[in-house]
């Protein structure tokens, strides 16, 4: 009779006993959770959870969503009449169920039974990380984005009352906002103009979280994960870049080696008609030198002659020496060619000899009765020899004497009588 109610009453006891556990370990897990964030909705890593010694197995069996991170909603501290608010937190305090007051850091007094602090927010900037999400390209191209959002609670009040869960309602918002921005440009816009795009988004939750009292700072695109065909045909064009800039720089090295070269030759052959005019102008020097030299010793040399002219039979001696060289040069016309210009009477050298006396006498017939000093031409550059003296030097010795024997007792002569003088 009494064995059925004992065993009931065994069964009962051992229920009590394991809720009595249960709630103990979530006593120990809200303790836990408090420790690790003052956040509104902490994230508790579940390895964490399983390394935790004080939780019971039961409370690790039960129905946790496989994820990262769970998410747990922080535990609202005890009321009691004295109470002490950390720096940087605002507690939200209810009377009787309706708003009284924020409590600010620092010593702060309650009412029991009455007050009842209802949110704890915390005034510090919050990281906030956007999960993956796929997005559509203005040139409709599929691409996989995260990234991580900055806010602070500037309301303590909106942020409580504004928004159920402020948190959720800011990650879906960068989400949405995030697709939407990601829509109006394309994909080589996503990587040139991120810090716009960051911007932009910044300036659209701004917009819609101004009325939950929450300051949106910045926004940080972190990775950008593109399809694998997508991802081969950036490499390819990437590819084709660095060759295009290889086949550029390689011509313009053949350019740059191109002028280089042309310059060089124009270089040398300036050098070379430099030093072609160069040589040119010393060879212009060195012939007027040499010019000049030989006018200097043509001129002294005719000085002397003029000089031994003024001397006693000079005249004699000057028709002897043109005469020589009009046969010299008569011999030397003979041997260089066959067509000769011959005199009418060749065998006649008394003729030739008295011709050529006429010849140097007429050379000048105005300067024939001139004296042999002023007959000289001035600096020294004609050519010709005057001879004034009509007592020694007349036509009428060769054509009073034909015979050549006679002309050569008087060239005879006239050598013993310049032999004579000196």
């Amino acid at each position: 009779m009494f064995a059925p109610l004992t065993s009931v009453c065994a069964r009962r006891s051992k229920r009590i006993l394991n809720k009595v556990v249960v709630l103990e370990d979530i006593f120990k897990l809200s303790i836990y959770n408090e420790s690790i964030s003052s956040r509104s909705f902490s994230v508790v890593p579940r390895e964490s959870l399983q390394n935790h010694r004080s939780l019971s197995p039961k409370l690790l069996q039960l129905n946790i969503p496989h994820k990262e991170s769970v998410r747990y909603a922080q535990s609202t501290p005890i009321n009691t009449i004295i109470m002490f608010v950390p720096q940087q937190e605002a507690w939200v305090v209810e009377r009787m169920g309706r708003f009284n007051r924020i409590l600010q850091p620092g010593l702060n007094f309650l009412v029991p039974i009455v007050d009842k602090v209802k949110y704890v927010q915390s005034l510090k900037e919050l990281a906030i990380d956007i999960p993956k999400q796929s997005a559509i390209t203005l040139d409709n191209v599929t691409l996989n984005i995260d990234g991580v959002l900055y806010l602070r609670v500037v309301d303590p009040y909106k942020a409580s009352y504004g928004v159920e869960d402020p948190e959720f309602a800011i990650t879906q918002l960068a989400q949405t906002t995030m697709r939407s921005e990601l829509g109006k440009i394309s994909l080589d816009s996503v990587f040139r103009e991120r810090e716009s795009l960051n911007f932009a988004i910044v300036e659209a939750i701004n917009k819609a979280s101004n009325a939950w009292g929450i300051d949106c700072l910045r926004y940080e695109i972190r990775d950008i994960r593109l399809p694998q065909r997508v991802n081969e045909a950036m490499q390819m064009q990437v590819e084709a870049e660095r060759k295009k800039r290889a086949a550029i720089l390689e011509s313009e090295g053949i350019r740059e080696a191109d002028i280089n070269v042309a310059e060089g030759k124009k270089r040398a052959r300036i050098l070379s008609s430099e030093a072609e005019k160069t040589e040119q102008i010393n060879r212009a020097q060195g012939e007027a030198s040499a010019i000049l030299a030989k006018a200097d010793a043509r001129a002294r040399s005719l000085h002397v002659i003029a000089d031994s002219l003024l001397q006693k039979r000079g005249s004699n001696a000057a028709s002897l020496l043109i005469a020589e060289q009009y046969v010299s040069a008569f011999s030397k016309l003979a041997k260089t060619g066959n067509t000769l210009i011959l005199p009418s009477n060749t065998n006649d050298v008394s003729s030739m000899v008295a011709q050529a006396l006429a010849i140097y006498k007429n050379i000048s017939p105005t300067n024939s009765d001139k004296p042999l000093s002023e007959a000289v031409v001035d600096d020294h550059k004609d050519w010709a020899e005057y001879i004034s003296d009509d007592e020694e030097c007349k036509v009428e010795i060769a054509k009073s004497q034909p015979d050549s024997t006679s002309i050569q007792h008087a060239t005879i002569e006239n050598l013993e009588l310049d032999k004579e003088n000196k």
